[in-house]
Formats: structure tokens, C-alpha cells, sequence
């Protein structure tokens, strides 16, 4: 049984640093073929894929957050982490983690997600 947990504060400064842990039970962050992604929802709006983590470690990001944005784990504690520099009131969303098991990584379905943390931006 996978399960993914998103943890982190739920209201952050405009200009400061979001950063939130995805914690993984059931499979291991390394299987071979599976990667780790970060999305987010914003008030009103569609899901907004922000970037992704493979099981080898290497990253990619959405062009629109690349500048602002990074993605690591750590792989003794079986977690992933998003970190979003200089946040503004448009980074405020839901923010999910979610796999992708297969090489099939074009697809539009994920395989597992986490419930969801709201995240605010604001003073």
C-alpha cells in the first residue's frame, strides 16, 4: 500500500522560501522506474504540474517555476522535498505529491497522490 503524505507550513511570507516534505510508506523512493512529482492547485484554477524527481534522482521542472523551484530527497527517511524561493500571493495553492510508476511519463494519469496541504502566501 503506497501512501504519500505532504507535510509543511501552511502560510508563508511573501519573498520567503516554501518548502515541503513528501513522505512516502508502502515503496521505496529509489524502485526503478518511478518517479516523484510535485503539483499544486490554485484557488479556482487547474492542476499545475511543478516538477519531478526520478528514482535516480535527477530532476526537471516546469519552465514557468525552473528559477524558483528545487527538488531533493532523502532517501534515509524515504522523502522528497519541494523548496519554492521568493513566494508570492500566486504561489498560495493546494499542494499535492503524487507517483508515476512506468517509463510512460507523458501520460496524464498518476498512480498515487497524497491528500493534499494548503498553502498560503501572505503578511
Amino acid at each position: 500500500q503506497v501512501r504519500l503524505q505532504e507535510s509543511g507550513p501552511g502560510l508563508v511570507k511573501p519573498s520567503q522560501t516554501l518548502s515541503l516534505t513528501c513522505t512516502v510508506s508502502g515503496d521505496s523512493i529509489t524502485t526503478d522506474y518511478v518517479s516523484w512529482s510535485w503539483i499544486r492547485q490554485p484557488p479556482g484554477e487547474g492542476l499545475e504540474w511543478m516538477g519531478v524527481i526520478s528514482y535516480s534522482g535527477s530532476t526537471y521542472y516546469s519552465p514557468s517555476l525552473k528559477r524558483r523551484a528545487s527538488i531533493s530527497r532523502d532517501t534515509s527517511k524515504n522523502q522528497f522535498t519541494l523548496q519554492l524561493s521568493s513566494v508570492t500571493p500566486e504561489d498560495t495553492a493546494v499542494y499535492y505529491c503524487a507517483a508515476k510508476y512506468g517509463l510512460e511519463t507523458n501520460r496524464d494519469s498518476y498512480d498515487y497522490w497524497g491528500q493534499g496541504t494548503q498553502v498560503t502566501v501572505s503578511s
